[in-house]
């Protein structure tokens, strides 16, 4: 009955309401009214501040970082989106570094020199002391479907020592299947010989920064020695074993293997900023970035003007267009989170650091629109027009809702050719796992990754700078995801998860 009274009450109202609305009424229901202040000059503007020399290259866990996190964090808190995070704009997450405090080497109370005799990587070992009276020599170290070094030979709690087979370059405790066999095999400590002494690259004191602390297995210690050293436990038998007469053998020698490091805690941060919806507030749109870069060595600045300088600039001119259209009386009926991310280039931390642990329910995230380089151009891109394109990157992976609705959203509005070479399932760059969006794939979400194409030229170089950016492409390309982030914000349903996530073999 209240329904009905309210409606006869409301007779003239609704009469005036149902009025064909003014052309002034349709430009301001018009989406690219809102669109079009996402300009050429207010990215460059952002962008020559992001990817300048202040940002010292924005490397994760240290002071650029955190500057550009604050500049964001101030770009996001003058626009008067609600702080993301509980209350904090900034969500924090934890980094690790280590660095080298003494790594010692004894044969037969004879000691060794680091660099000049042997070598480790203070990230890839562990603290740890060990004395022991015996080393097993177990040839190339090689564990496969057809071959066994380790054959009737028990290396339980031993140290073990192995020929290099060639090159020890890529050695990995977390992927070399030597190191792998040894561990399976009960070894401790591995001894591998190398001819590459002394070395002409001096250790650094300090190793890479990490993510986890705190590892589900323990590796054995790698130490890569030199010849002589090898010579020296084998008292003489080097030659016969790097001719391949020896296959295994234990010898008597007294070796101490000493590594010591401190693990300095670091952090790092997303940053975000939310713009609340109405009648369905409580679901989510994401727009993304990563902010990060690779930094500085000595004076040299790896600037990461379109990677990801293009993406963080785009990010902050959308919240600045939903905000505007907010205030104008369009505000979108989702929630919208605009968040940029950090430890992108470290192996994409910031945001698997997020999915891991979601301030919003990832159930209730609707889509990720992630934005990875759109300021470039792809120089080998033979087809089409390099002044009007986009890569789209996933819009078919999770949801059968998502192309669709992309190229509707395109074709009405910019009109870019939309290509989808990385798509291909073998794709041998494997783009669609190297951006951010991939961890919120990986849990569900869907998603589409905006990106240009530039793996050449200035990629991952000093040279990538703001004065190279296409600035018009860079601003229409912005517009496109503002149109679709529009659409997801403001449609009936959330979008379908009816596709299999397929992740390539051996990935």
């Amino acid at each position: 009955m209240r329904q009905l009274i309210v409606f006869f009450l409301l007779m003239p109202a609704l009469n005036i309401c149902a009025q064909k609305p003014s052309k002034k009424q349709e430009k301001k229901n018009d989406p690219t009214v809102f669109a079009k202040t996402i300009t050429p000059g207010d990215l460059k503007k952002h962008l020559y501040i992001v990817a300048g020399k202040e940002m010292e290259g924005r490397e994760t866990a240290t002071e650029g970082q955190r500057k550009a996190a604050a500049y964001i964090e101030s770009q996001f808190r003058s626009l008067g989106l609600i702080p993301g995070n509980n209350g904090k704009y900034q969500l924090p997450y934890p980094v690790y570094q280590d660095s080298l405090i003494n790594a010692t080497v004894q044969i037969n109370d004879q000691s060794y020199e680091l660099d000049k005799d042997f070598y480790l990587s203070v990230a890839q070992s562990n603290t740890a002391t060990y004395r022991f009276s015996e080393v097993v020599f177990v040839g190339n170290g090689l564990v496969d479907s057809t071959h066994d070094d380790y054959k009737g030979i028990d290396v339980s709690g031993k140290v073990v020592l192995m020929l290099s087979g060639g090159s020890t370059q890529g050695f990995s405790r977390f992927s070399n299947p030597r190191l792998d066999a040894a561990q399976k095999k009960g070894a401790v400590a591995v001894m591998m010989v190398s001819s590459n002494f002394p070395r002409q690259t001096k250790s650094n004191p300090k190793g890479a920064t990490y993510l986890n602390a705190f590892q589900k297995t323990i590796r054995p210690n790698l130490f890569t020695i030199s010849e002589k050293m090898a010579d020296a436990i084998m008292s003489g038998d080097y030659a016969n074993a790097k001719a391949g007469k020896i296959r295994s053998k234990t010898y008597n020698a007294d070796v101490l293997l000493s590594f010591n490091k401190n693990i300095s805690p670091l952090q790092s941060s997303n940053v975000l900023g939310l713009l609340e919806g109405t009648d369905l507030k409580d679901e989510y749109v994401f727009i993304t970035a990563h902010y990060d870069h690779l930094g500085k060595r000595d004076t040299v600045i790896w600037y990461g003007a379109d990677d990801d300088g293009s993406g963080t600039v785009s990010v902050l001119e959308l919240a600045e267009a939903f905000v505007k259209a907010k205030a104008a009386g369009h505000g979108p009926r989702r929630s919208i989170v605009f968040m940029t991310v950090s430890g992108e280039e470290k192996g994409l931390w910031g945001s698997e650091y997020y999915t891991d642990h979601p301030v919003y329910p990832l159930e209730k995230t609707t889509v990720d629109l992630n934005i990875d380089m759109i300021g470039r151009i792809d120089a080998t891109r033979k087809q089409g027009d390099s002044m009007n394109y986009v890569y789209v990157v996933g819009d078919d992976k999770v949801s059968s809702d998502l192309k669709t609705i992309s190229e509707a959203t395109n074709k009405k509005y910019t009109l870019l050719e939309l290509d989808y070479k990385f798509n291909d399932p073998k794709d041998p760059q494997r783009i669609y796992f190297r951006s951010d969006h991939y961890n919120f794939a990986s849990k569900g979400v869907p998603i589409i990754f905006y990106y240009d194409g530039m793996l050449g030229a200035d990629y991952h170089k000093p040279t990538d700078t703001p004065d190279k950016i296409y600035y018009s492409l860079l601003a229409k390309r912005a517009q496109l995801v503002f149109y679709t982030a529009w659409n997801m914000a403001n449609r009936d349903e959330m979008l379908k998860r009816d596709l299999k996530l397929e992740v390539p073999r051996g990935f």
